[in-house]
């Protein structure tokens, strides 16, 4: 049967990156249609489109009169993850009404009562949408609909770390001043993983000395963007640190697979880094007042990982009688908490203690701003 589509399958790059094909080259369509009796809002908590019953209006959208098989399977694999179900309607075209069907919300969803925007859409989600949409149609064999729902948080996550990694421009006064064909990459193979994602990739780049590397092929752990926070009482003097077990070090061998560390946690999608700084300090550690203020932000492992860390000073009260324990039941955190001087802490690295790399520069950061009398002074 036909297909209409409205909404955000209306934005060609979205849907092309859906099903993994250029919708010029699909057969029949698109075809401009109506669906009568019909409004497209925007969700209460979101950007995106919801589609209401509603007498005397009308719903522009695209007919797709015969999708390939394999095509419709894509997307009907990305919208029956989130609860949307087939139904079918008639809608209006230039050469009479035709029977289709049409992907519906979830009653979970709440309209905002304002008329859904394609432009506000594409100015707040448009791009993280698209890349997600592209790693969705790289894996090989597709996806089903349980296994998007399933991996769509970090799927998400990570989406919204590269288009946010795209908004950037970072100094170039030292380094190289890269411009857009500086590089490219492509993959040799799907895309493995469950949570994180491994990609092996085919890299070419400039060199130095004016002559372009290529056929490089590169293995990176697709990772995310985290918010990083070291909680510290100015008048105290004092920090907190997070211990937990950690599987890298266990991986490695390490007999001592437990770690000291900073809170931290993924920036999930649609989150803005401060936002998950403060969450997370309040799952981890029981931090539901403090202060933020930028440290810095690092690639932890740029030769093998895409992690990107933005990492904070949280200003708060550690009090001698602060929780012991945090962490969230829910995501099977064991976290013990560690409230102590800051030299006291600082001395954990001198010992090997401390073997967390964020953590070390965190500790030091905040070393080198903390006046003789505490207190935090600004950079030389």
């Amino acid at each position: 049967m036909a297909l209409f589509v409205y909404g955000t399958l209306l934005h060609p790059p979205l849907f092309a990156a859906l099903v993994g094909a250029d919708p010029t080259d699909m057969g029949t369509g698109p075809l401009p249609a109506l669906l009568p009796g019909h409004r497209v809002e925007r969700v209460a908590d979101g950007h995106y489109p919801l589609i209401l019953s509603a007498a005397g209006a009308e719903t522009q959208g695209h007919l797709w009169p015969d999708l390939a098989p394999r095509l419709r399977a894509r997307l009907d694999a990305y919208e029956l993850a989130f609860g949307y179900d087939l139904r079918t309607v008639e809608v209006l075209t230039a050469q009479g009404p035709v029977r289709a069907e049409a992907y519906f919300p979830p009653p979970s969803l709440i309209p905002s009562g304002e008329a859904w925007s394609i432009e506000a859409w594409h100015k707040a989600e448009g791009l993280a949408m698209i890349l997600a949409a592209e790693e969705i149609a790289a894996h090989d064999p597709p996806l089903s609909a349980a296994g998007i729902a399933r991996q769509w948080p970090m799927i998400g996550a990570r989406a919204h770390a590269a288009a946010r990694a795209r908004g950037a421009r970072g100094p170039a006064v030292m380094r190289r001043g890269a411009g857009p064909d500086d590089y490219a990459w492509s993959r040799l193979r799907p895309p493995a993983g469950g949570f994180f994602k491994h990609d092996t990739m085919v890299m070419e780049h400039d060199r130095f000395d004016g002559a372009r590397a290529r056929g490089l092929v590169r293995e990176v752990l697709v990772g995310v963007d985290a918010a990083l926070v070291l909680p510290y009482d100015a008048a105290r003097d004092r920090v907190l640190m997070v211990e937990q077990f950690r599987t890298g070090p266990a991986r490695r061998g390490d007999p001592n697979p437990w770690t000291l560390e900073p809170v931290a946690g993924i920036v999930d999608g649609g989150e803005t880094p401060e936002e998950a700084a403060r969450r997370e300090a309040f799952e981890e550690a029981g931090i539901a007042a403090m202060e933020l203020v930028p440290m810095f932000a690092v690639y932890p492992s740029p030769g093998s990982t895409s992690d990107y860390f933005h990492c904070f000073l949280g200003l708060c009260d550690l009090p001698d009688d602060h929780p012991a324990f945090g962490g969230l039941a829910s995501e099977a955190e064991d976290l013990r908490l560690h409230v102590l001087a800051r030299d006291a802490a600082l001395g954990l690295i001198d010992t090997g203690e401390i073997t967390a790399g964020p953590l070390v520069a965190m500790m030091c950061w905040l070393d080198r701003r903390v006046g003789p009398r505490g207190g935090l002074r600004s950079p030389a």
